[in-house]
């Protein structure tokens, strides 16, 4: 399904930057890109006319496209037992959003509770809500959609999907499964001992109850899941997996016309997604800490059998820009920065269905980054969204 603009520029301050180290689809030049109405109106080369923007030979980079984050919730609880207003924690969230060089992000909220987060049912709505009203009154920088993470093992997720699935911001839609001994959390001893320590239980009430939490998770999981895959599909919108790590996990996703594999814990499960022309999305920070936070597979090694399409920020946003330079200055990645940057932009706005973005090219939405560096680390000079300056 393809979307069209969310966002309608009410006038273009953005003419004409040149002087720009462009970072094209499969070069990187000097040249200078012309603006007009919000959309690129032309991308040259040659001799730069009188008059634009000088950006002294800085990079110039399509704005990044980030499918799946989860720092908005992090705004809303800033600290344990502390629930912020939803407006004011969109209006923080943004701010980090665009200084990352974000220019349109899924803001990954979770449909149901786990067994940690039971709030999150309550939190959902009031979530999306701030998202709409500060949007509609221009108070975000960024274009903000939503991406419904919907856990299959909670009874209420198909309800809260109903709730919310027709709404225009949101646009992806993921179930996920996070329960000890499954998907990502492979390790139950992990989990009893951790349970044992915060709770005080004895490891046999711990043992019991997590027996009896897999049993009723499971058969909540055998309703919901199709329901919510069912309500997916007729609502045109992606269908993501997440966390595949048996053969299997990958065989019902594909059972389910699922096209992207959103991190996926073995090589194995990353190899079979591929194999069927599923998009792979892996995480930016994996790479940058050099492993999984989790004890799963590393995306560099994923990246050595070029099994990754996409690279999602997850829940450090900063960490796509950076995850983009780091791979094209390390030749372990066999990739060059077009590339790179290919992964962080072009490909998930495609995966997403926004053709309009992602790309430095005649036509496309004028979401632009200028990009300077420093020891090493690139860093966000100025932003523009549909040719407005936003940053």
């Amino acid at each position: 399904m393809t979307f069209a603009d969310t966002r309608q520029p009410a006038g273009s301050e953005l003419s004409h930057l040149k002087n720009a180290t462009l970072v094209l689809a499969d070069e990187v030049v000097t040249g200078h890109v012309a603006v007009s109405e919000g959309k690129i109106v032309s991308v040259d080369t040659g001799t730069a006319p009188q008059g634009g923007d000088d950006l002294e030979g800085d990079y110039l980079l399509p704005g990044l496209v980030d499918i799946h984050t989860d720092h908005f919730e992090k705004h809303v609880f800033p600290r344990a037992h502390v629930r912020w207003d939803p407006v004011r924690a969109a209006l923080a969230h943004d701010a980090q959003i665009i200084g990352s060089g974000i220019t349109t992000v899924f803001d990954s909220l979770c449909v149901g509770a786990t067994l940690k987060n039971p709030e999150r049912r309550e939190i959902l709505a009031p979530m999306i809500d701030a998202l709409e009203m500060a949007q509609k009154a221009g108070m975000l920088k960024a274009d903000h959609l939503v991406h419904l993470r919907c856990e299959i093992t909670d009874a209420e997720t198909t309800r809260l999907t109903q709730e919310n699935i027709a709404k225009d911001i949101v646009r992806m839609v993921s179930v996920m499964e996070h329960l000890p001994g499954r998907r990502q959390s492979k390790n139950v001893e992990a989990y009893i001992d951790r349970r044992m320590a915060e709770t005080g239980m004895t490891r046999a009430q711990v043992e019991r109850d997590t027996r009896e939490l897999l049993n009723a998770s499971d058969e909540i999981s055998e309703t919901v899941r199709p329901q919510v895959v069912a309500l997916a599909h007729e609502h045109g919108l992606p269908l993501l997996s997440h966390d595949d790590t048996e053969l299997h996990h990958v065989d019902e996703a594909l059972d389910d016309k699922m096209t992207v594999a959103e991190f996926p814990c073995t090589l194995e499960a990353a190899r079979k997604a591929k194999s069927h022309d599923m998009h792979v999305v892996g995480g930016a920070p994996n790479v940058l800490r050099g492993g999984s936070q989790s004890g799963n597979v590393a995306v560099a090694d994923l990246m050595a059998e070029d099994l990754v399409d996409i690279l999602a920020s997850d829940y450090v946003p900063r960490s796509m820009l950076d995850c983009a330079f780091k791979i094209a200055n390390d030749d372990a990645f066999h990739a060059d920065l077009p590339a790179a940057v290919k992964m962080v932009a072009k490909t998930p706005a495609e995966v997403a269905g926004l053709l309009d973005r992602g790309e430095i090219v005649q036509g496309r939405r004028a979401d632009l980054l200028q990009v300077a560096m420093h020891d090493g680390h690139p860093f966000v000079k100025r932003a523009w969204l549909a040719g407005r300056r936003v940053l």
